[in-house]
């Protein structure tokens, strides 16, 4: 009866907040929705869109050159490609990688796929549907589902390996007449009077050499060298990732991950083929065992197989046991925090990275290539270096609405499920659960923004004030004591201090009020002499 009384209450005051927020967030995507269309629906240019301005190496020859070609670069070189441009792609390694990330694609993340026509890149390399998540807690079970139910068959989450993934895409990109896909390491941007002009780079032999381009975009992954050229880098490692990989075993439901919430570690499963499983551990940064001397294998066994689902627990072990099969991925956190560069721009995991517990950083990625097409389409000329990264500045305002929410919910969450001994951490864990527990609205909204499908910050707002209503009702009810009052504001001090710094960090101007950031209203530059930016 209690419950049922928090939960009228919540929902009565969470409906006139909603109500608020939903037509602010509508009149807001309506407009930035229309912005990228118009954009988008330009005429694209067929000629020569480069002016040549001089006769070193490639000058005239490239409209753009892209740094990385992992999920972010491929994808992009792909679709600019594809739009006309010339492009010249920069790869360090083009050996298959082998990572334990970037290895889940949220449904979100699958429709920018296929808005970038390579959807097909999920084909042919045993990619799995996914379909949500199943999380563990004192032997009760949640399930949270995509809500897909609107959508066609197809439409879902993909797992997969994510060297396989990757080749399928510089195949498709490389696959064009118009994209240059090749090895070497870029050492550095060339720079002059402000203006990035191309990169220096050492080929698979060791050459030094050096390509020019009116536009780089650097996307070099998350241990990026060049970042530091155009953002204020604050990157910070909550904790590590443990990964192995389990054969000959089944998760209990069929197309959905499996997050066991336990102490010391949550423990996350997801199938990356249709014969291995993906087991990934987070381990507190001050808390990591060396791998080389056994106390890794030591604190698996001991700490963390207890916790495993019975059914996976003789896989777990053997996969233990295995040589070489447990590999460490650092977590970084690193919000968006970018300079204006005439000549560069920065996108993908060497821009802005969020925990990698709920695998969201390929939508984000994938979403990010989906706007910055859109947006480099109506340009004719990319050889006015100021004019060109006045108008993309725009960029970093329109992608806020993915990249906000699906960061800010990868790090809440994290902490979230890394409850401590902290009793008002571990309310929070059960506050949280008990809310998608709720179903309807509650859980529906929460999966629908953890999908990629509902990305809205004003969506995320919503939500924590009707959390926040309903973990202090579960503490204050039936009856309001001083003990319950205190229990109640150290619930609303502690669930704060976890997202409000997120928030902070992503831009409160930007996630809730792009209105008013100038640089919304950029339109494309049109074609005429140059404008000196420099004062």
């Amino acid at each position: 009866m209690a419950e049922q009384y928090i939960v009228g209450v919540g929902a009565v005051i969470a409906s006139l907040l909603g109500f608020l927020f939903l037509y602010c967030n509508s009149l807001e995507r309506f407009r930035g929705l229309r912005k990228l269309k118009r954009a988008a629906s330009m005429e694209f240019p067929k000629g020569n869109s480069v002016n040549k301005t001089g006769n070193s190496e490639g000058v005239g020859t490239t409209d753009i050159i892209i740094v990385g070609a992992g999920v972010a670069g491929a994808a992009l070189a792909y679709s600019l490609g594809k739009d006309g441009r010339r492009v010249r792609m920069i790869e360090r390694d083009l050996n298959m990688p082998n990572r334990i990330v970037g290895e889940l694609l949220y449904p979100g993340g699958y429709i920018k796929l296929i808005e970038l026509c390579l959807e097909d890149c999920v084909d042919e390399i045993d990619a799995q549907q996914f379909l949500g998540y199943t999380l563990y807690k004192d032997g009760k079970e949640t399930l949270v589902s995509y809500p897909l139910e609107k959508f066609q068959s197809h439409i879902s989450g993909r797992t997969s390996h994510n060297g396989r993934f990757v080749q399928r895409l510089r195949k498709k990109a490389a696959s064009l007449h118009n994209v240059t896909l090749e090895q070497g390491t870029v050492t550095s941007l060339i720079e002059e009077n402000g203006i990035v002009k191309g990169v220096h780079y050492k080929n698979k032999s060791g050459q030094v050499l050096t390509a020019y381009a009116p536009l780089t975009i650097v996307c070099d992954g998350c241990f990026s060298n060049l970042r530091r050229s155009l953002c204020y880098p604050k990157v910070d490692i909550p904790s590590y990732l443990v990964g192995l990989t389990l054969t000959n075993c089944n998760l209990p439901k069929k197309n959905y991950g499996a997050i066991i919430l336990g102490h010391p570690s949550p423990i996350l499963l997801y199938p990356v083929s249709s014969t291995e499983i993906r087991c990934m551990v987070d381990v507190p940064s001050e808390k990591v065992p060396s791998v080389s001397n056994g106390e890794m294998a030591c604190y698996l066994k001991t700490q963390v197989a207890p916790k495993v689902l019975p059914e996976l627990y003789n896989s777990f072990i053997s996969a233990i046991e295995k040589k070489g099969n447990i590999r460490i991925m650092p977590a970084k956190i690193m919000a968006a925090a970018p300079h204006l560069t005439p000549g560069a721009l920065l996108i993908g995991d060497a821009l802005n990275m969020r925990h990698a517990i709920t695998g969201g950083g390929m939508t984000v990625a994938l979403s990010d290539v989906v706007i910055l097409r859109d947006l480099l389409r109506p340009l004719h000329d990319l050889s006015d270096a100021f004019t060109i990264s006045k108008y993309l500045e725009s960029f970093y305002t329109l992608r806020k609405p993915m990249s906000s929410t699906i960061n800010i919910l990868a790090n809440v969450l994290q902490k979230v499920f890394s409850a401590s001994s902290n009793p008002a951490m571990e309310n929070l864990q059960h506050t949280f659960l008990g809310y998608l527990r709720l179903g309807g609205v509650f859980s529906y909204g929460i999966s629908a923004m953890l999908s990629g499908l509902c990305p809205r910050p004003l969506s995320l707002a919503f939500h924590f004030f009707s959390l926040a209503i309903y973990g202090v009702g579960r503490l204050l009810l039936p009856f309001p004591s001083p003990k319950r009052l205190w229990d109640g504001a150290k619930f609303l001090w502690v669930a704060s201090s976890i997202l409000l710094p997120y928030i902070y960090s992503e831009g409160i101007r930007q996630m809730f009020f792009p209105l008013t950031v100038p640089a919304y209203y950029r339109t494309p530059p049109k074609k005429g002499p140059k404008r000196n930016f420099m004062h």
